[in-house]
């Protein structure tokens, strides 16, 4: 992905199911841009989650930067990129094989992913409070050592994202209805987690055989940059898969569960998936942006009455995310081989 992307300042250019969103008046301050944002936000989250954001903000050199780090580190023999992999926090590199989409809404998973990944979260110090307190889905981030570039491009990719995507909390509050601060408390220490990912190509998929197969995101909202198109399908409402609007230096935005349980589900998660026929590997880094841990993720006043209950009890970030984990990757399961724990 490179290059940037050239809209009329607040333009929305609705490419059949899923609109392009200029949101550089937004973040700039202009004070007539929430209202039409969130509008525009709202339609496409009650449709089909899928969003892509051009004007963002986020210089291209970081974006770059990431993308050649992640190809460079997934080059690396196998046995350094095991070296660093993932354990009961799912930090690290997850290996091929290791993630069958088990709970998934459209398809009963069998096959894992054809695909690698490596985990970021916040870098957080040895000694900080949730470290030292063994908090659950907490712990260090794992860095190669002689990669020193490696942590520098992720880090100032994850604080550029962590900064520009809590500006857009706000626009999903008032598409809700809410007040523009009614997220607020919630996303004060944001749970943030960049997700390395590299397809090898594949040609003549098997039945049932994906580089990431159907599956909704946990989180808030997800954003998303991709190396090479195309690759990310959606699946509609109608049960029909489609295709994002290939815009360089733009984000693919999409809506996950925790803002599904929010919005009583008004805001859907999405199921999508990933198939690289290419012919040549494609990376993929998601940004996913969710509340802190702790915060009681509850339907909004909004979203529920007397016709429409809560369909979902309350629960906490941690606790949800800890459970579909659990569902998903192997070396969670209880009686797994423990390859991975």
């Amino acid at each position: 992905m490179s290059g940037a992307a050239q809209l009329p300042a607040g333009a929305v250019l609705d490419q059949g199911r899923i609109p392009v969103l200029d949101i550089g008046p937004f973040l700039a301050g202009d004070p007539d841009a929430a209202a039409p944002l969130a509008r525009a936000v709202g339609r496409t989250c009650e449709d089909t989650g899928f969003l892509v954001v051009a004007n963002h903000g986020v210089p291209q050199h970081l974006v770059d930067g990431t993308f050649a780090a992640a190809a460079q580190f997934f080059a690396r023999p196998e046995a350094d990129k095991l070296a660093l992999k993932v354990g009961q926090y799912n930090i690290g590199y997850l290996p091929f094989g290791a993630q069958v989409v088990r709970h998934s809404p459209v398809n009963k998973n069998t096959k894992p992913n054809f695909s690698e990944s490596f985990y970021i979260t916040r870098d957080r110090a040895p000694d900080h409070p949730d470290i030292v307190n063994n908090k659950p889905l907490v712990g260090l981030n794992r860095w190669p050592a002689d990669m020193p570039e490696f942590r520098a491009a992720t880090m100032a990719y994850y604080a550029a994202m962590e900064a520009m995507t809590i500006r857009l909390v706000p626009v999903v509050a008032m598409a809700l209805g809410l007040p523009p601060d009614y997220f607020a408390e919630a996303f004060v220490e944001p749970n943030c987690t960049i997700r390395l990912i590299h397809y090898p190509p594949q040609p003549n998929p098997q039945d049932n055989e994906f580089g990431f197969a159907p599956h909704t995101d946990n989180n808030f909202i997800t954003f998303l940059a991709q190396s090479a198109l195309p690759g990310l399908e959606v699946r509609t409402a109608e049960g029909e898969w489609i295709r994002p609007p290939a815009v360089p230096g733009t984000f693919v935005v999409n809506t996950g569960a925790m803002l599904a349980r929010y919005s009583n589900d008004r805001f859907r998660a999405t199921p999508h998936r990933v198939i690289n026929r290419n012919g040549a590997s494609r990376y993929a880094i998601p940004f996913f942006l969710g509340p802190n841990h702790d915060s009681i993720v509850d339907c909004v006043p909004t979203c529920t009455g007397p016709d429409n209950p809560p369909r979902y009890e309350p629960t906490t970030y941690g606790a949800f995310t800890q459970r579909l984990l659990t569902l998903n990757f192997a070396h969670r399961r209880a009686g797994g081989d423990g390859e991975y724990a």
